[in-house]
């Protein structure tokens, strides 16, 4: 099992990589989950999938077993920036806009992580094993891309496991009711150590 970064700079190495993780994303979120996205070809993408983010693949003899972006919140394409503030300011239908307590931050010290999955396919026994290896290699890129937090959204149990797997996660916002899910934005501290 192995975990990359891709970025628009070094994807070219990587072979078919980039591609099969918008396929797995399509299969998780638009054929399982059922979620109303932009796709083509058989891939899920959006207005968050610029040179600006980082894609963080969990793979296995050319498998996508999960993955993550990352987004800096100091991004801009056209009238977006990034998919939590974007749903705070109003511009996602999807996404309830009273998701934060707070204003959305814009800081390059604070990155958001969303389209986070692991792919069915992972037997349950292997499922830990890979959510770990996705978050510390999600923690390993933010850190080196100079964040210091991380903003998400997850599931509302989530932040169980991220105590199970030694990062520092706390809620940043209410639990809510939306994609047939309740789901709750959280802030991750990266300033400490993974255990």
């Amino acid at each position: 099992m192995q975990a990359t970064t891709l970025s628009f700079d070094n994807m070219h190495k990587h072979g078919d990589l980039f591609p099969n993780m918008l396929r797995a994303r399509h299969s998780t979120f638009i054929d399982r989950k059922k979620w109303q996205l932009p796709e083509a070809d058989g891939m899920e993408y959006d207005q968050y999938d610029t040179p600006a983010s980082r894609w963080v693949c969990v793979h296995e003899f050319g498998e996508i077993l999960a993955g993550v972006r990352l987004t800096p919140t100091t991004a801009r394409c056209g009238i977006y920036s990034y998919m939590i503030r974007d749903a705070q300011l109003g511009l996602l239908e999807a996404i309830p806009s009273n998701l934060l307590w707070e204003e959305a931050p814009v800081a390059p010290h604070v990155w958001e992580s969303s389209r986070v999955f692991v792919a069915r396919a992972v037997p349950s026994r292997q499922r830990l094993r890979v959510q770990v290896a996705l978050i510390s290699e999600m923690v390993n890129s933010a850190r080196s891309l100079g964040a210091t937090s991380l903003l998400g959204i997850i599931p509302e149990h989530s932040p169980r496991l991220a105590r199970r797997t030694g990062i520092d996660c706390v809620p940043a916002g209410p639990v809510l009711d939306f994609e047939d899910n309740r789901s709750v934005c959280v802030k991750i501290n990266l300033a400490q150590k993974l255990h």
